[in-house]
């Protein structure tokens, strides 16, 4: 479930990355602790039994010391997919190496489709802002695709704001928005 509902908000991303075994890959590294994709970051909202979204999040701390290694290792061996996966991401990982200390990062949210507009992300979105309160950080931030509407009026809704907008060239439409909030 947690590869499923990782990917979603990612539109597919993981699985293009990671090819046809993407889910048992995501989900041996989220068996691991202390990594970005681990267990330890991860709330599942429930509807009478059912997984039915998914939230997940760390302080800049945990970010700055995780290992990317339990994602390297879930394939059992490196794989020159792999290798494409960590080319390919290493922007997107100076980003979040960019964390300012007290940050907290929203790494993903997704609710099932049907049970959207019923209040579930925002629950799981409260839920998250009090773990980055327990955690002691001050700014709750997220990375959101720059095309995706919908997500970008719900965190807005929620009081956040655009910071900055990657890549921040001139001749170059933004991919992803930086959202932040103060808690």
């Amino acid at each position: 479930m947690y590869a499923h509902y990782l990917d979603e908000p990612a539109e597919g991303f993981f699985r293009s990355m990671l090819g046809r075994r993407a889910a048992d890959i995501i989900a041996t590294a989220y068996t691991q602790p202390d990594h970005d994709f681990s267990y330890q970051n991860v709330t599942f909202a429930e509807r009478a039994g059912v997984i039915v979204g998914m939230i997940s999040g760390y302080t800049a701390e945990q970010h700055h010391r995780s290992s990317s290694e339990p994602l390297k290792l879930a394939p059992g061996f490196r794989t020159l997919r792999m290798v494409r996966v960590a080319i390919c991401c290493a922007p997107f990982r100076r980003l979040l190496d960019n964390l300012a200390d007290g940050d907290y990062y929203l790494q993903a949210i997704a609710i099932d489709k049907e049970l959207r507009g019923e209040g579930i992300g925002s629950a799981l979105l409260d839920s998250i802002e009090d773990r980055a309160r327990a955690a002691g950080s001050t700014r709750l931030c997220l990375d959101v695709a720059a095309k995706n509407d919908g997500a970008r009026r719900l965190y807005e809704r929620r009081g956040m704001d655009v910071e900055s907008e990657w890549p921040g060239l001139a001749f170059v439409p933004g991919l992803f928005l930086r959202m932040t909030k103060s808690l």
